[in-house]
């Protein structure tokens, strides 16, 4: 698998549309988007969009004034699987928008700044396929895992033979995050920002999570 800093060289150089050369420039200080979306189904080949939302995080502040969110008019049928998941139906999604017309706003929002996500190389994946006929590349953007933070705070120091949960609930748990309803992107965008400032606060102070309980909660402010 070619690693995604030489494929960044690469786009940069083959990149179709000049105009979208912000995307290889360093977004604003300390500055990261929080992004998910919802989709018909589980294939990244096969499936497409149903919404997305993006939530910009700057410091330990998480921006829900600047916010991106929008419910796509997908080019497949949500599968039943799917409807169970996100509750969206057709109906739910017959007044949105192409996502043709979307990504370019999308692109713009996030501009240079890294993406956080909860199993985010799916998200970008699903993202990646619509940004291609667009503009020839990839998203370039550094991609940050919440899950990986989880686990080096958690179970980095964990013996041989720990039992190891990095699902969202128990993420959610840990870290003493709300719980605002999963499976719609925009609480899904906002809880992954409150579990990735905690996470940074904690390795910031050098502090684990305790295996046997909940951890202290360290501040985060929505504005």
């Amino acid at each position: 698998m070619v690693p995604r800093w030489a494929k960044r060289l690469f786009h940069q150089a083959s990149l179709g549309d000049q105009s979208y050369r912000f995307m290889f420039q360093p977004g604003p200080k300390d500055e990261v988007v929080s992004i998910d979306c919802e989709t018909t189904g589980l294939d990244v080949h096969r499936d497409r969009i149903v919404t997305i939302a993006a939530i910009k995080v700057r410091g330990n502040r998480i921006l829900t004034s600047e916010s991106f969110e929008a419910v796509v008019r997908p080019e497949a049928r949500i599968s039943v699987d799917a409807m169970k998941v996100h509750r969206l139906r057709e109906m739910d999604v017959a007044d949105g928008s192409r996502v043709q017309a979307i990504i370019p706003a999308l692109l713009r929002f996030i501009g240079g700044r890294p993406l956080v996500g909860y199993y985010l190389e799916f998200d970008v994946a699903m993202i990646d396929k619509e940004v291609l006929p667009l503009i020839q590349i990839e998203l370039p953007n550094r991609m940050i895992e919440v899950s990986k933070l989880y686990y080096e705070r958690k179970f980095g120091d964990a013996p041989p033979g720990t039992t190891v949960d990095l699902s969202f609930a128990a993420m959610m748990r840990d870290l003493d995050v709300p719980e605002l309803g999963q499976h719609d992107a925009f609480n899904d965008a906002l809880m992954t920002a409150m579990m990735f400032v905690r996470l940074r606060d904690l390795k910031q102070r050098g502090v684990r999570i305790p295996r046997e309980g909940p951890t202290t909660k360290p501040q985060a402010t929505l504005g």
